[in-house]
């Protein structure tokens, strides 16, 4: 081993780590056989577990086990590599349901900076009943942080309303985010419509926004994104959308925005892009996209979400089979897709379903549900909702900062979204899904909202 010192608990440690840590820290560091960075997320995970049930203790005992190894294995030159960052995660207090027809999906939330800071949360009217059976959307304003929200108000120029040609159309999918150079809250996300109020209709999406003045807190008419008539490839572009995207806000004011849409109406198979936008304050225009991504099987390649680290744009793509992602110099033209895959090399098993970003504290981190945590009863293994730091020059998911941001509670996560508010802090906001499916389908849903910051 490598004339480890510490070797006597490093054996006892997956027995009691939270007795021989200690000594085994020192031991690492005294001997410098071990990545300091390793250690810190090691620690980081031992603190955690002091507070849990006996349970919980034992599986995080064996987590910290096999972080330890990993620590000790990768050896001083990996701290050279990548740092790190630990991180704290507090739960703040959850908007509440309304009724048990009804539930809240697709919640996501604006900070808007200022004097008098809001946080203001989006969220789509659900009914229990069918397949997407989004209505009207809603909002709760916290003006304390997130101690407490205002009772959900829905939104009158956001309501699902029904069309002279007889389809109902409702926007959805929204993803409110502040925009600085404006001061504006710009929503972006779909429309969804069905046919004689009842059969949806995928062939008519739209890239749909809304802007609110944080000032009177009024919501602005939905309104629709116009792009080209054909991509680059001369394919007439169809049912393009923005539901579920993460964007980046550019310094001068542009927006990339990430977008999917169908290349061949014969086929449900979508090609994701970044389209640059420009904004004036009141209209969201297209000026150009890049990279056309897509993949052959499934549906293609889809909820697209966005960041920008270090100089660099990183897009993650879901997949009906697996997850994807890929990196760009300049936001809209990207290197060829990857499967996500951890830093041991095996595969994420997120599938199916959305991944997003947050930064913190020069870290880039993934936010996403995967299969493999003892969570086969859960629809498309959709929680628990999982956090963990990204190596942005290998492209995969570093697997000892792997952290449950929310539980598996009888209910699904999938449909996440993340607030910047610094450099130090993200929220995570998710609304609790498919509660009549388990053995919770006699409660209110709750909207869960997860602060996150990076430990000093």
């Amino acid at each position: 081993m490598r004339g480890f010192h510490g070797f006597e608990h490093f054996v006892i440690v997956r027995k009691d780590p939270l007795r021989t840590w200690p000594l085994l820290a020192k031991a690492l560091m005294r001997t410098g056989d071990g990545c300091p960075a390793a250690v810190v997320a090691a620690s980081e995970l031992v603190r955690e577990a002091r507070g849990r049930e006996d349970a919980d203790r034992m599986r995080g005992s064996r987590t910290v086990f096999f972080s330890l190894v990993t620590a000790f294995l990768m050896g001083p030159g990996a701290a050279d590599a990548i740092e790190l960052v630990p991180l704290k995660m507090e739960p703040l207090t959850p908007i509440a349901g309304r009724s048990l027809d009804w539930d809240w999906w697709q919640a996501r939330t604006a900070y808007v900076p200022g004097p008098s800071p809001q946080w203001i949360t989006t969220m789509s009217e659900t009914g229990r009943s069918g397949t997407h059976n989004f209505h009207d959307i809603y909002h709760a304003v916290s003006r304390d942080g997130g101690r407490s929200w205002s009772v959900p108000a829905v939104i009158p120029s956001l309501k699902r309303e029904q069309q002279s040609d007889g389809y109902e159309v409702a926007p959805g999918d929204l993803w409110p985010t502040f925009h600085k150079k404006s001061g504006m809250v710009i929503a972006t996300g779909k429309t969804f419509n069905f046919e004689d109020g009842k059969r949806e209709n995928r062939m008519r999406e739209k890239v749909s926004y809304a802007i609110m003045n944080p000032k009177t807190e009024a919501w602005g008419p939905m309104r629709f994104l116009d792009l080209p008539t054909k991509d680059h490839g001369g394919r007439v572009i169809t049912a393009a959308n923005a539901g579920c995207t993460q964007r980046v806000d550019l310094p001068k004011g542009e927006i990339l925005l990430p977008v999917r849409y169908l290349a061949d109406v014969r086929k449900e198979n979508y090609t994701s892009v970044v389209v640059r936008c420009r904004f004036d304050g009141e209209t969201l225009t297209y000026q150009e996209h890049g990279s056309e991504l897509t993949i052959s099987s499934g549906r293609g390649l889809y909820e697209p979400s966005l960041a920008r680290h270090e100089g660099s744009y990183f897009l993650t793509l879901r997949a009906d089979h697996a997850a994807y992602v890929t990196r760009s110099a300049d936001g809209i033209h990207f290197e060829k897709i990857r499967e996500w895959m951890f830093d041991d090399g095996t595969l994420l098993g997120s599938y199916n379903t959305q991944q997003h970003w947050i930064t913190l504290r020069g870290a880039l981190f993934l936010v996403y549900t995967r299969k493999g945590a003892d969570n086969d009863h859960i629809f498309r293994h959709r929680a628990p909702l999982f956090m963990a730091q990204v190596d942005p020059k290998a492209l995969r998911v570093i697997k000892v900062t792997e952290r449950v941001i929310l539980p598996a509670k009888e209910a699904t996560l999938g449909n996440s979204g993340v607030c910047r508010i610094s450099a130090q802090e993200s929220w995570i906001t998710c609304g609790e899904g498919l509660l009549r499916r388990g053995q919770r389908k006699g409660e209110l849903n709750k909207v869960h909202v997860v602060r996150v910051t990076a430990r000093p």
